[in-house]
């Protein structure tokens, strides 16, 4: 190799976050890629790298401030950060992802500094195959939103790449997955929020969203030339509104291998959260009479599996133990506007005929005086919609009420643990979508679970990713829920999931769960145990850097 292709590969190294290692490089690295002088003296180890992030990132007290210093060690060096997340955890996944991930996701053209990704806009649809193949490596997986519904903030247009990068994170860091081969994309179809189309800073297309038709048919596109590009990848649906979520995951799960997260995942960890409660407390499922607040994707999505679970369970009358509110109250067969996916889960209209409100009563506080849940399940997006009056109403009917608020980002969720548990003598299980810190009461300390949705996607994807799976089935996610429970926890105050700590542990758990039902059920190649253990093993990736002087030795 001359002079100037040293030089020219060295720079190169040191521009590429995937390949660059900063102070890592060795003498012999730094000499042989002429990058000697272009950083520090100093040799690290990337175990001394983190310490020295650490160290900074302690120091920087503003959460958003947090997210961007971790994005700039992402943009500049990607084993790194990975590294550092897998490290710290705990006090990196409220940043890198909920709740942090939605101011991010609100202030992205403010904050963006470097390209990460794919943004495909309606605009330069007939470009799409090209900027595809512009992606000049293998893919695994895909996270994809169009930003229309992010987290319960709504609307927020380009800015919704923040949570494709940040699921991709953590993809990566819980479920083993390569970074190299993970790939966020962003559908530009434009904003109906009107202040971010008056923002002079904001970088998405400065139009209301497109017409439902135009609509289905860039997404039809888009699916084809995923698939076309990717035949085996991944593709993972993120955070789309409502009346396109489930008929888009409808129309393309058999064509291309996908799930919907917000859908399918947080059904996953929500059956999860409740089977491990119920073993707690000694309690049979079947038994149980559930309340969701919220009939979106999202409260459709849980209802749907655990309507199924309540069937495995051998209840006869399921149907009656899973009611869907919204703002109008239950969601019930006699109404005339019922999305595709509430229709299965529509309660029968006689039974709630006299479920009068009475006056000044919320449509939440009507079902619970009537309907006695034992089981109460928020993802409206709506905060503070678990009055003290309906908390303590469920709790006069039953012993020990399990309460999941459920809506990100924090300043969504529909109750605080510590209302919570004040406003049932601290008998209830609570566990949350965002991260609350452990509450006493009475003596007692509650650590509040986060019924994250982490629990569950790495898992799945690295089940489905190790199997050679063709679908995700329904049967893989309910088995990825079964897989998530901790079986040694013992009570309350141990929370209802395992520690966020253990999730890589839990992840492969998942994977090798994930893998089972596939290869069993024909959506996957045969394939025993001791195999699906050495896929699994194969395929996770750790944060360790390359070593240069062989590679670059016999260019």
């Amino acid at each position: 190799m001359n002079h100037d292709s040293q030089v020219h590969l060295g720079l190169d190294v040191l521009n590429d976050p995937l390949r660059n290692k900063g102070t890592a490089f060795t003498l012999d690295e730094r000499r042989l890629l002429r990058i000697e002088g272009h950083v520090p003296p100093t040799v690290e180890t990337i175990e001394e790298q983190v310490v020295r992030a650490r160290s900074d990132f302690d120091r920087i007290e503003d959460d958003i401030d947090k997210y961007r210093f971790l994005r700039s060690i992402q943009d500049s060096n990607e084993v790194l950060f990975c590294k550092f997340v897998q490290d710290n955890l705990i006090d990196s996944l409220p940043i890198v992802y909920t709740p942090t991930v939605g101011q991010a996701a609100q202030e992205f053209s403010r904050i963006y500094q470097r390209p990460r990704g794919l943004f495909l806009s309606w605009e330069s649809r007939d470009r799409m195959r090209d900027q595809l193949d512009s992606v000049e490596r293998e893919i695994d997986v895909i996270v994809v939103t169009d930003g229309e519904r992010i987290l319960g903030l709504g609307d927020q247009g380009v800015g919704g790449m923040g949570i494709p990068i940040g699921k991709l994170s953590l993809y990566t860091a819980f479920g083993g997955f390569n970074p190299a081969r993970t790939l966020p994309i962003v559908l530009d179809v434009g904003t109906n929020n009107e202040e971010r189309v008056t923002d002079p800073c904001y970088l998405g297309a400065r139009h209301s969203r497109i017409e439902q038709g135009d609509y289905d048919a860039f997404v039809d596109q888009f699916v084809d030339e995923v698939k076309r590009r990717w035949p085996k990848v991944l593709l993972q649906w993120e955070d789309f509104a409502q009346a396109n979520a489930a008929p888009i995951l409808e129309r393309h799960r058999g064509n291309i291998l996908s799930f919907n997260d917000d859908i399918q995942g947080t059904a996953a960890v929500s059956v999860a959260v409740v089977g491990s409660a119920l073993r707690q407390l000694n309690l049979e499922r079947a038994d149980q009479r559930i309340c969701i607040l919220g009939a979106g994707s999202a409260g459709s999505g849980i209802g749907a599996m655990i309507l199924a679970a309540m069937k495995d369970a051998g209840a006869a009358d399921a149907q009656e133990r899973v009611v869907l509110v919204d703002a109008d109250g239950v969601v019930h067969d006699g109404r005339d506007n019922l999305l595709p996916a509430q229709v299965p889960l529509a309660y029968p209209q006689g039974l709630v005929a006299d479920w009068a409100p009475e006056e000044g009563e919320s449509a939440l506080e009507t079902v619970v005086r009537n309907y006695h849940p034992t089981v109460l399940i928020g993802v409206s997006g709506v905060p503070g919609l678990f009055t003290e009056t309906a908390i303590r109403t469920m709790a006069e009917h039953v012993e020990n009420p399990v309460i999941l608020p459920l809506s990100n980002p924090t300043n969504r969720s529909e109750a605080v643990p510590e209302d919570i548990l004040n406003w049932t003598d601290g008998r209830a299980i609570v566990a949350t979508g965002s991260p609350f810190d452990p509450v006493t009461h009475n003596g007692v300390t509650h650590v509040i679970s986060q019924s994250n949705n982490v629990y569950v996607f790495p898992g799945v994807g690295l089940g489905v990713l190790a199997s050679e799976a063709t679908m995700v089935t329904d049967e893989m996610l309910m088995a990825a829920a079964t897989a998530v429970a901790d079986p040694d926890a013992q009570g309350s105050e141990h929370g209802v999931l395992p520690p966020l700590g253990t999730v890589p542990e839990v992840s492969i758990r998942i994977a090798k769960a994930v893998a089972r039902v596939a290869s069993d059920s024909g959506v996957a190649p045969e394939m025993t145990d001791a195999e699906i253990d050495e896929r699994i093993s194969a395929i996770r990736w750790e944060p360790h850097y390359e070593d240069f002087t062989a590679g670059v030795a016999s260019v």
